[in-house]
């Protein structure tokens, strides 16, 4: 009965290792491969199983093992999620305390936006600190507002001028800069009536700054020089347009030359254009639709490699002689192309009309709204010869040793102007400079 016992014992056994590595077989991806090998009836079941039980046992020492190792990172994962409720929790509980604190979002408030350009530098964040600085900072400015003043009544020169904006944009900047700030402090903290009253009296002393400039505006329109202008053609009409007052010279060379600043598209338009009796298109600049600026004598035409309508200030010249035609072609400065055979032995005809802003499809009429300039034009000059390299780069770059034209020179007493074009204080030598 032992020896069956022990028989049976040994069967049970068998069978369960059989169902472990079948379960084994499942956590490794079912590659375990299980052998059926025969025992012969009269040989003991457990000295079978025994005889082949190496690789069965290394398998149950893996799978347990892994198990193991699974139970411990269950194991670390709890253990981090209880971490992560903890620090959730203090995370909610800082936010509840802080949730009073200036620049954070809350009814009736907007919220402060990072990153926000702050124009006059390093400026303390408390309310106090900070209306008190804005306030030293626009009294330095009036300040420098009486000098201006002083010195434009002693001296009418560019250099007031360019003080002048200077200062009205520093002014600008600060208007902005007060209201975000006392809007700010405002919406924070209600309840504070002296950073109020500082707000008054701050824009009290913008608003009288802002007067007194308009004052000194005046007085220096009177004295400017009168040389010292843009045109303005804001619209695409057929009724905006400067007339020079005075007719062209017979000329058997030329160079015409120009500040332009546009970005109307298609083509920024006319520029100008010169017509005399019997010939509409006698000398004229254009760049109409998606066609490249064009440049017309006696009604022939060249091509000119200019690109100018990105919205800011240009400087262009063309020369041409009526020997061979040949032209050349400057952009700020620099030569982009030239060419021969325009109108050649062709010189241009006296006693016509000069427009600027307009096409002439007759003498002094016929205008297309379609052709029109769209943009500014400043330092209109024509010369009644063929102007060096060195002398168009000296206008380009406003030079003091830069020529005016001996045909036509840039002056406002030279031109009629109507239909709402504009005259302003010329800019773009004041930006190169």
């Amino acid at each position: 009965q032992t020896a069956a016992a022990a028989t049976a014992t040994c069967d049970l056994l068998f069978l369960f290792f059989c169902v472990l590595l079948g379960s084994s077989s499942q956590d490794f991806g079912g590659q375990t491969q299980f052998i059926c090998t025969s025992v012969p009836k009269d040989m003991d079941i457990c000295a079978a199983t025994l005889q082949n039980s190496v690789p069965g046992e290394d398998l149950k020492t893996t799978v347990m093992q892994l198990r193991e190792t699974v139970l411990q990172q269950k194991e670390t994962i709890m253990n981090q999620k209880e971490t992560i409720r903890e620090l959730t929790s203090k995370l909610a509980r800082c936010e509840s305390q802080s949730g009073a604190e200036p620049g954070d979002a809350r009814p009736g408030g907007r919220r402060k936006e990072a990153g926000t350009k702050n124009t006059m530098g390093d400026v303390s964040r408390g309310p106090a600190d900070t209306l008190s600085q804005l306030s030293q900072t626009l009294q330095s400015l009036k300040q420098r507002l009486e000098n201006l003043e002083q010195f434009s009544r002693s001296n009418n020169s560019v250099q007031a001028n360019s003080l002048k904006d200077l200062l009205q944009s520093k002014i600008d900047d600060l208007e902005k800069q007060v209201l975000s700030r006392v809007n700010s402090i405002e919406e924070g903290k209600p309840g504070l009536r002296n950073e109020t009253e500082q707000r008054g009296r701050v824009e009290s002393t913008l608003t009288s700054l802002h007067q007194r400039i308009t004052d000194l505006e005046k007085g220096q329109r009177e004295n400017r020089p009168l040389d010292k202008f843009q045109l303005t053609f804001p619209l695409r009409t057929n009724y905006m347009y400067a007339k020079v007052k005075k007719s062209l010279p017979e000329m058997y060379a030329l160079t015409v030359c120009m500040w332009l600043k546009s970005n109307a598209s298609p083509g920024v338009g006319t520029p100008f254009s010169y017509a005399v009796p019997g010939q509409a298109n006698e000398l004229v600049l254009i760049e109409w639709g998606n066609n490249p600026m064009e440049i017309l004598i006696n009604d022939k035409v060249a091509k000119l490699p200019f690109l100018i309508n990105d919205g800011k200030w240009h400087h262009i010249c063309v020369t041409w002689t009526t020997r061979d035609g040949v032209w050349e072609a400057f952009q700020d400065g620099v030569k982009r192309g030239s060419g021969e055979n325009l109108a050649p032995y062709h010189p241009i005809k006296p006693q016509g009309l000069l427009i600027l802003g307009q096409e002439q499809d007759t003498l002094g009429g016929g205008f297309d709204a379609t052709q029109a300039f769209v943009g500014d034009l400043a330092n209109f000059h024509i010369w009644d010869r063929k102007l060096s390299v060195g002398e168009i780069y000296n206008l380009a770059t406003c030079s003091s040793k830069a020529q005016v034209g001996n045909v036509f020179a840039w002056m406002e007493t030279s031109l009629d102007i109507y239909g709402g074009a504009s005259k302003w204080t010329f800019e773009a030598c004041r930006q190169l400079n």
